[in-house]
């Protein structure tokens, strides 16, 4: 199997719900200087709400007819409105009751919509279309009417009509968090976790409400905000209490004043503004924070390998250069962790002859893929990737920036990777996908590229290449699928092949013709081959040489009959002797009638 990278697996949905060794969310939220400033605004607005009785002495009704739009001063630091109360004072405790509202209506909306989508998702059936049609409904029904006639027959207090307001937002929230649950219900993990035993509810909590989380919060710092624009618009036609003070009533008394005072206009706008926009980009933050794709993340660097300043002593290879395509000396990745560097690769030493097959060998995680990824420059921008000598076909690969190795892949370089179906696009044409390819590197027309396309898929062994060509990915085999990578990958003409697992996927059958292709294929065009690999079964069929890697070493390299005959390293040997192939052979097995001396002394005991 290819070695995960050790980078943050923030592309799958789940990965954010496991314990990584990163920072925690909100420290990793106060380091964006955005989402800090939003922060502390909203901090600001709710503590000097909550102080409201220490911060003013009056009271938001009170009011005197001498006080009527009084300038600002000491005994009224904002002024009087429109009826002699103060400005300061109703500014206060609007926000009050404008967080409150905000907040109800956020709080029902999930509380409505959260469990009806979860429930919805997970289990689909008859709830799913239940919920679907009465989440429809309440879309279809006017939100702005339905907040009137629940004002004009239950209560004028504004907290109700958030209520309302929250019922009626529900289905976004609902329509979200059916969707997450929908894009990791069929995952395997999740499988495997409800044939360990645990039931639905236990499933929910441990695997699908982390991918819920997420999505939900960002959500509610945006209907936090629109939950308060409504409120204000509500109060400023006058609905609700009127001795309820809030931010909305104030800009109606405002614009009934806007051309003897407008300054009034200033400090309830002024909240509103600050308070909305510091949710929003609150929201923005937080799903940069939480999202699959962080807008923090370092630059790739201009050099994928960068030389390393220092120089051990020659290798062997130094002898015998002109007779290598590939030279490779003193490979090291690292990535960067909290606790310091952790090193994956580390002083690598490999060399490729034209025209040969390198099988590179070892166990899940000693480092196999990340030697292949670094030579194609397709590792994590966060890796550190340095060595002494990195020179194919001639050429310094170390001072090669993005340009160049775009230029390399594909062309000189071509690469067939271990998931077959997962490396295709399920949105092309499987012809589209190999002709463009040809086109870009190749110069080709779009004719040519076709012709060479078809005659390389019926050379991969494909029998129906113009089906083939006019198919997409779901629509064929896994076998199929990867002679189409096959075909990709020798397409532009490569002198160097990189195969990763290229038959893991597949059964023993398959694998075997795929092997045969391959080896037939180099064999043609005299490429030199790396093939990651754990399968000695693979390596003695197509190999010529083996390099054997454990935890980012390569502790020996030898001729493939030399590796099965007569290997060195204790490592080398306890690989060969984990394998099945020349074992003891096991005995007969029992029929349904023969018992062990245990199991008749168990039934005769029941």
């Amino acid at each position: 199997m290819t070695e995960t990278l050790p980078s943050d697996p923030a592309a799958s949905a789940a990965g954010s719900a496991l314990p990584h060794k990163r920072e925690h969310l909100l420290r990793r939220t106060l380091h964006d200087p955005v989402a800090l400033g939003c922060l502390v605004a909203l901090a600001l607005v709710i503590v000097a709400s909550l102080a409201a009785p220490l911060l003013t002495s009056y009271s938001p009704g009170r009011s005197s007819l001498n006080d009527t739009l009084a300038p600002m001063s000491s005994a009224h630091p904002l002024g009087g409105d429109g009826v002699g109360r103060d400005v300061l004072s109703r500014l206060l405790y609007g926000g009050r009751t404008s967080l409150l509202g905000g907040t109800i209506a956020m709080l029902v909306a999930l509380a409505v919509g959260g469990p009806l989508g979860l429930i919805s998702g997970f289990y689909r059936g008859w709830f799913d279309s239940v919920a679907g049609w009465v989440i429809d409904v309440i879309m279809a029904v006017p939100a702005i009417l339905v907040m009137l006639v629940v004002m004009a027959v239950v209560s004028q207090d504004l907290n109700v009509a958030m209520a309302v307001l929250g019922v009626v937002m529900a289905p976004m929230v609902f329509r979200l968090i059916r969707a997450s649950v929908l894009a990791v219900r069929e995952e395997l993990y999740v499988d495997a976790a409800r044939v360990s035993g645990l039931g639905d509810p236990r499933v929910m909590r441990r695997h699908i409400l982390p991918v819920v989380i997420a999505p939900s919060i960002i959500q509610a710092t945006q209907m936090f905000a629109v939950a308060i624009g409504i409120q204000a618009g509500l109060a400023f036609l006058g609905l609700g209490k009127s001795s309820q003070a809030s931010w909305g009533a104030m800009l109606n008394d405002a614009f009934a004043n806007v051309y003897t005072a407008p300054s009034l206009l200033v400090w309830p706008g002024l909240a509103m503004i600050v308070t909305i926009l510091a949710s929003s980009l609150l929201g923005n933050s937080l799903r940069d924070a939480l999202g699959p794709s962080d807008t923090r993340r370092p630059a790739r660097k201009k050099r994928q390998v960068r030389p390393l300043a220092t120089s051990p002593a020659a290798t062997a290879l130094d002898a015998e250069d002109g007779q290598f395509l590939l030279v490779l000396e003193d490979l090291r990745v690292s990535y960067p962790r909290p606790e310091g560097d952790r090193t994956v690769v580390d002083g690598v030493n490999l060399g490729v002859r034209r025209g040969e097959v390198l099988g590179l060998v070892g166990e899940s995680g000693s480092g196999k893929s990340q030697t292949a990824f670094s030579l194609l420059g397709l590792l994590p921008a966060d890796a550190n990737v340095g060595a002494r000598r990195l020179v194919f076909d001639g050429r310094d690969l170390t001072e090669m920036n993005q340009d160049a190795w775009n230029k390399l892949r594909g062309r000189r370089i071509g690469y067939i990777p271990q998931e077959p179906m997962s490396n295709l696009d399920p949105c092309f044409l499987i012809g589209s996908q190999l002709v463009e390819p040809m086109r870009r590197c190749l110069g080709l027309s779009k004719a040519d590229a076709k012709a060479k396309a078809l005659g390389l898929l019926e050379r991969v062994g494909i029998p129906d290449p113009e089906r083939v060509f006019r198919s997409y990915p779901h629509q064929i085999s896994g076998g199929m699928a990867q002679r189409v990578l096959i075909a990709g990958a020798v397409s532009c003409d490569p002198q160097l092949l990189i195969a990763d697992e290229p038959t893991t996927a597949l059964d023993v059958t398959v694998q075997a013709e795929v092997l045969d292709l391959m080896r037939s294929l180099q064999q043609e065009r005299e490429m030199g081959m790396i093939l990651v690999t754990h399968n000695f079964g693979v390596v003695a069929d197509i190999c010529d040489r083996v390099a054997v890697m454990q935890t980012g070493r390569i502790v020996e390299v030898a001729p493939v009959r030399q590796i099965f005959t007569a290997p060195e390293h204790p490592y080398t040997r306890m690989l060969l002797g984990s394998t099945l192939e020349g074992g003891k052979a096991r005995g007969p097995l029992k029929t349904a009638g023969a018992m062990t001396p245990a199991g008749t002394a168990l039934r005769e005991g029941m």
